[in-house]
């Protein structure tokens, strides 16, 4: 049986007024296999990540912007306080207003005329894509966890354009979804607004692939990511050990 998503929501409105939204999208999850076998024992191993200065202040910085952008302010420091705010937009906001505040939040990091050199120097090309790989692989283990460059076939040539979340000891995870163990947040508060930040501000498209069978992900530069209604990531159930759902006892907001 596969696994389906019915997500019913009464408006599309992209307002950011801070109050709950009066029709949340719930979504149904009809698993393809027992739930236990969704939530395994590798989302109840995390992972000890030693941030430096350099990502502490990155963390924070954006913590701080994602905090801005919901108008809710914690006094939690360091990847908790990013969570934190993080958690607080899955359940203040509709999915389609996470996505804005998202890029809203990415937008108050990363000045405009950075990303408009970046996008003017740097078109779409074979260079282009193995650069921001390894950029990536670099600067922001912070976000995501320790990840190396993959290769991918691209237009019938292999390419080092891929990033993949690589094995840390005996974990294969992302850092986001580990700490979350939200499949709707790492949807709605990470694949598809980055998606959306980088095609638009750095002109380069991006396909996050997220495997929520043992929570690794990959970023694939220069290719584009299907449609909504085609995305596999977008059919999953989220996990049992799901942190929101535990807390309020209700599904996760995941648009279709």
């Amino acid at each position: 049986m596969e696994a389906k998503l019915v997500a019913q929501c009464k408006s599309p409105t992209l307002s950011l007024a801070h109050r709950k939204p009066k029709h949340p999208c719930v979504v149904v999850g009809v698993l393809a296999r027992p739930v236990d076998e969704i939530s395994g024992e590798a989302r109840k191993t995390n992972h000890v990540y030693k941030d430096g200065l350099f990502d502490r202040i990155t963390i924070n910085y954006l913590s701080k912007c994602v905090q801005e952008a919901t108008g809710v302010r914690n006094n939690k420091s360091g990847y908790e306080s990013l969570v934190d705010a993080a958690t607080v937009a899955s359940q203040r906001f509709s999915p389609l207003e996470q996505h804005q505040l998202v890029i809203q939040s990415l937008d108050r990091a990363f000045p405009k005329p950075m990303l408009l050199l970046i996008r003017k120097l740097l078109p779409p090309s074979k260079f282009a894509r193995k650069l921001f790989a390894v950029f990536t692989t670099l600067f922001f283990a912070w976000l995501v966890g320790p990840s190396e460059v993959r290769e991918s076939e691209v237009e019938g040539r292999r390419e080092r354009n891929v990033v993949h979340i690589k094995k840390c000891r005996r974990v294969n995870i992302c850092r986001f979804l580990e700490e979350t163990n939200c499949v709707g947040m790492c949807i709605n508060l990470c694949k598809l607004p980055s998606q959306s930040f980088i095609k638009d501000s750095l002109g380069i498209s991006v396909n996050m692939v997220p495997n929520f069978d043992d929570m690794s992900c990959e970023m694939i530069f220069g290719q584009d990511p299907p449609e909504s209604t085609d995305d596999p990531a977008l059919k999953q159930p989220c996990f049992k050990l799901c942190k929101a759902k535990r807390s309020h006892g209700t599904n996760c907001l995941v648009i279709n």
